[in-house]
């Protein structure tokens, strides 16, 4: 990677230490296959600008949606800086031609996985934190993500409740949600199933469907609304 300038023209941000860009793009499994060079990986980065990212996305969303209560905004918080939107905002600035692979991660599809994506994207948050600040760090993430909260501002909510239920525990660092199906009534051309929902062990809701899909989304409708989430 030799065009750094076009790198930070697409970022948006000139950074006044070069080697801190340059160290948000050094994945691990380069340093495992090559010990002897004086790099550093971009996991510590990784991990201020994971940090980052989560304030300035509370922020924002505190201040777009004034009537919005917590569950609704740990919500969507958990939506925009999950994996998936955070891989989707780094394709598009086309970091994964930035990284700094070894040579079993390249051959892996290393450059398009959404894990690397998501991670470098955090990365590059944090080499801005530390290179000029909280407000560079804000401004980069609000530009990066104005997509992301226009569509969130239009009305957008996760419709599926089991994703809305998963995306809402994982951002509490719980384990996921486990669905038990307590029975199945009925002649086979009429099944009627009654599934529980449980979380770290505690039952959150009990649904039933015609199907245990049905079921399940019932029950994680009424784990939702238990939270105190809008379904």
């Amino acid at each position: 990677m030799d065009d750094w300038e076009g790198l930070e023209e697409r970022l948006g941000v000139t950074f006044h230490d070069p080697h801190l860009l340059r160290q948000a793009f050094v994945h691990r499994s380069y340093l495992n296959e090559n010990p002897e060079a004086s790099l550093l990986s971009n996991e510590r980065l990784e991990f201020l600008g994971d940090a980052a990212l989560g304030l300035v996305v509370a922020q924002r969303l505190y201040e777009i949606f004034p009537t919005h209560g917590e569950g609704l905004l740990t919500e969507l918080r958990a939506h925009l800086v999950r994996r998936d939107t955070l891989a989707r905002t780094a394709e598009r600035l086309a970091l994964g031609d930035c990284l700094l692979l070894g040579r079993g991660e390249e051959a892996a599809g290393g450059r398009r996985r959404p894990s690397n994506l998501a991670a470098v994207f955090e990365a590059v948050v944090g080499a801005i934190m530390v290179d000029q600040g909280l407000g560079a760090a804000d401004a980069f993430i609000t530009s990066a993500l104005a997509s992301e909260f226009e569509t969130i501002q239009s009305g957008f909510v996760p419709a599926d409740p089991k994703s809305r239920l998963q995306v809402l525990v994982q951002s509490h660092g719980q384990p996921l949600p486990e669905y038990r199906t307590l029975k199945a009534e009925g002649p086979e051309h009429s099944r009627l199933f009654t599934v529980e929902v449980c979380l770290d062990s505690e039952v959150v809701g009990i649904g039933q469907g015609k199907t245990k899909r049905q079921a399940e989304r019932e029950a994680a409708r009424r784990a939702l609304d238990m939270l105190g989430v809008p379904s």
